[in-house]
């Protein structure tokens, strides 16, 4: 069945300043990655759509909403926190990268799609209910389990993460949901630096050391979060895809490359697909070296795909 690849200009729009790492230009270098590959032209190119405020009201506090929506400049910027930075078309672009998670849901839930990879910024697991922080306005992978919940009925969602930082908002957001379980494998000690928060049933940590590579990552995976993943049998599964455990980026102290996501996410693929009819919903998190960034990307496309690397096995 086809894969959909939903984005919009809009999150080229965000401007967070000169310098900031979280730039438009990751989404031209995962676009030119695709189409150098041939990918782009097996996809089907979706438009996200607007998440609404209804939407939103699922997983934030309605002051935090109303907050950035009525703060939103329409000149010059805002600084929401010492990382999270708003400029004039920063509220469209948030409300994309959300409303594309929404959208992706709907398509798998319909069978129009697979699976569907969500090309969007600012990236959103560290927003908590509450709060801005991480380069993250709004939580778009947990906006999307909730509408899974809401709007599809669904009594099991899995929100696999395995962007190199603590996704400390996805899960401060649904520790006491049991119908969402929530795996992560993160470096630790790294941003957002405070503690991990407790584990149970449905909250699954893989904290890497610095310096771990493939071979930690997968032992990671294989040893503690896959076997709970599979036994909880998701009917869906959502993906916090980040990139930056690359050995390439400096954002993290970690070894991972293209091998290894494709690896990963070859696992979550056959776990969904014994569980959940294959659907997977997969939304951008970070990833900040250009080349590794795009070449990762693809690799994890491919990977949905049922294409994995020989050699990742």
């Amino acid at each position: 069945m086809a894969i959909a690849l939903l984005s919009h200009p809009d999150c080229r729009r965000h401007d967070p300043g000169a310098g900031h790492p979280e730039c438009p230009a990751r989404l031209a270098a995962i676009e030119d990655q695709l189409v150098a590959s041939g990918l782009e032209f097996v996809l089907r190119h979706v438009e996200a759509p607007l998440v609404t405020r209804e939407q939103l009201l699922r997983v934030h506090t309605a002051d935090y909403v109303e907050r950035v929506f009525a703060s939103a400049p329409t000149e010059g910027y805002l600084q929401l926190d010492g990382d999270t930075v708003m400029g004039p078309h920063s509220l469209a672009a948030a409300r994309r990268a959300a409303g594309a998670g929404v959208g992706a849901v709907d398509l798998v839930m319909a069978a129009e799609v697979g699976a569907a990879f969500c090309n969007v910024r600012p990236p959103g697991h560290h927003a908590t209910r509450d709060r801005a922080m991480g380069f993250c306005i709004f939580n778009n992978v947990a906006v999307a389990a909730a509408h899974a919940l809401v709007q599809h009925g669904l009594q099991r969602v899995a929100i696999v993460d395995f962007d190199i930082h603590y996704g400390n908002g996805t899960e401060a957001i649904f520790e006491t949901e049991p119908r969402v379980m929530v795996c992560s494998s993160f470096q630790h000690p790294l941003y957002p630096f405070d503690q991990t928060g407790p584990e149970n049933d449905h909250i699954v940590h893989a904290a890497l050391a610095p310096g771990a590579g493939g071979t930690e990552f997968r032992a990671a995976a294989q040893g503690i979060w896959l076997p709970r993943l599979d036994a909880f049998r998701p009917q869906l599964v959502l993906i916090s895809a980040g990139f930056d455990g690359h050995h390439e980026d400096d954002f993290s102290d970690t070894l991972l490359n293209e091998r290894d996501y494709s690896w990963v996410t070859g696992q979550i693929k056959e776990i969904a697909d014994r569980h959940a009819d294959g659907r997977i919903v997969s939304i951008l998190e970070g990833g900040y070296v250009l080349p590794a960034l795009a070449r990762s990307t693809a690799a994890h496309i491919n990977a949905l795909l049922g294409q994995r690397a020989a050699q990742d096995v």
